[in-house]
């Protein structure tokens, strides 16, 4: 009885353990999840502001859901996450015209599209800042870097 006693003291806190390891990993994973109503702080004089936590996951990996606009073209390596769906792309002529319910996302590698109104998860690092992609001419104010998707 008395090795049975010990096994399970010894048990118990191992699987504590492991309990309280996975839930600060889930925890840390939940704070790199973005959502649209968390990009922006607020608008000023100056255009939209980062919010604080865009801010904080700036060069970190985050995971975002979101619908695919339509990409410029099929081979693309790179497209718009957009807050709803949207048939055409939303493209716009300065970081000025920003909306601010988009993300681009620059793709790890090729994969393929699916259609506006289907759900995705994108997980990437986060880049903040306006930046023109130099093949394109897109201009930016955020963007995912080196992402991966998949359809919910």
């Amino acid at each position: 009885m008395q090795k049975r006693k010990s096994v399970r003291a010894g048990v118990i806190p191992l699987f504590l353990s492991i309990f309280l390891f996975l839930g600060l990993n889930t925890h840390s994973m939940a704070n790199n999840t973005l959502n649209f109503d968390q990009l922006y702080g607020q608008f000023s004089v100056t255009g939209l502001e980062f919010s604080d936590k865009v801010k904080e996951l700036e060069g970190k990996k985050v995971t975002i859901r979101g619908f695919m606009a339509p990409p410029l073209k099929p081979d693309a390596n790179f497209f718009v996450l957009t807050k709803t769906p949207m048939a055409l792309c939303p493209f716009c002529d300065s970081d000025s015209d920003w909306p601010e319910d988009i993300l681009v996302v620059y793709l790890k590698k090729r994969q393929n599209f699916v259609q506006f109104n289907a759900i995705i998860e994108v997980e990437g690092r986060l880049e903040k800042g306006s930046w023109t992609d130099p093949d394109t001419g897109f201009v930016s104010l955020l963007r995912l870097r080196d992402a991966v998707f998949r359809e919910l």
